[in-house]
Formats: structure tokens, sequence, C-alpha cells
């Protein structure tokens, strides 16, 4: 069972004790799965997400995200903000932290870096309850894989609509429609326009941010 999202270092076999392992300081057992009331008991500034009763840390203290990293996430949800309120359009957009719990079971809560929803009762004081309709992650040091493989499983599986991960370092746009006839994802440069599949005439540009 992959219980822990391995960064550089195994923190677990580190420490001494496989029986455990570490997500932002916090220990865990690895034979337990844990809820989503475990994941509202910890300290409001612990950052992890909860996936399958497994919590994993958003980033390593050291690799915390960069200054493009913060940028790309208030430039683009400044944007899509923008054009909803010009079209009155009734979808509101949550930048992290931002707490989603994707299905009904209570082993799952994410944090993506930006969350567009447009049923307006999915959303509580807690965060999200359900799938977003569209979700943009901006890759940091050392997530890559959390966001390429296991959060692009458990958005297509949760009924996400639409799955952007921005890579600030080799400055590219993963998008994926998970609402369209075509699986296969488009990839775009920094340099490139993106239209955002869930509106007619929504476009990023990312040369600009």
């Amino acid at each position: 069972m992959d219980n822990v999202l391995r960064y550089p270092g195994d923190r677990e076999m580190e420490r001494g004790d496989d029986r455990y392992y570490y997500a932002a300081g916090h220990k865990f057992e690895k034979d337990k799965l844990y809820t989503v009331e475990d994941y509202d008991a910890l300290p409001e500034d612990t950052r992890v997400e909860l996936i399958n009763g497994v919590f994993y840390e958003l980033y390593p203290k050291d690799e915390a995200p960069l200054t493009i990293h913060q940028r790309i996430v208030m430039e683009v949800s400044y944007r899509i903000r923008r054009y909803i309120d010009e079209k009155g359009g009734s979808c509101e957009v949550f930048p992290a932290p931002f707490a989603v719990r994707l299905t009904k079971d209570d082993r799952t809560t994410v944090e993506p870096d930006i969350s567009v929803i447009c049923d307006p009762d999915k959303i509580t004081n807690r965060g999200c309850e359900g799938a977003p309709d569209w979700i943009i992650e901006v890759i940091s040091p050392g997530n890559a894989k959390h966001d390429h493989v296991r959060k692009l499983s458990l958005y297509i599986d949760a009924g996400v609509r639409e799955y952007w991960i921005v890579d600030p370092h080799k400055e590219k746009v993963v998008v994926y429609r998970f609402d369209s006839d075509d699986p296969i994802p488009s990839i775009y440069t920094f340099e490139d326009t993106v239209k955002a599949g869930i509106y007619e005439d929504l476009y990023i540009n990312f040369a600009k941010i």
C-alpha cells in the first residue's frame, strides 16, 4: 500500500519506525484509515490532504510554494472571477486554502489551488461538499506526482468536469476535459492562450501573468 507520497528522503525510515508515516510534522499510523473528523481535528495551519484515509502533506516545509506559484494562483483566480462577474454568472472561485470533500465518503478532503464551483448547494461554511466543476493545480517543487497521478485519478472518479495542471518550472499547462469525448489532455506553453472548456469564451493568457 502506497501510504506516503515520498519526497526526497524516506521520512518513516529516518525516524526509525515503519509502523508510522509523517506528513507536515505529524505522526500517523500506517495501518489506520483516517476520516474527515481526524482532518478537522488537526491544527488549522497543517497543510495536508486526506485521500482515501491517508494523509499527504501538500509540500515539505523546505519546499513551500515559490512566488511564481502564488502569483499564478492569484492572477488566474482574478481572471476567472472577473469573467464570471462580467457575464453575470453564478459560479464562484475559491483559491487555497479551501477544503473540498469530493465524495460522500468520510475519508477524502483535498485543497486544490483553485476551485470553480457552479452549484451553490455544494458550498458550505466548511468548504465544498462534492466535485467542483473546474480545478486548477499549480505544481510546487516536490508534488508533481501528487497532481499528475494521484489527484488526476481522484478528480476523474469524483466527476470534476475540467482539470488544469500548471507547471511554472517547465512553463507548461496540461488541460484535461473530462466531460468531452476526447480523454487525451491538451498541452500548452506559457506563450499560449488557454481556453476554459466549461465556458464558451474564457481564455487565460499565461504570457501576461
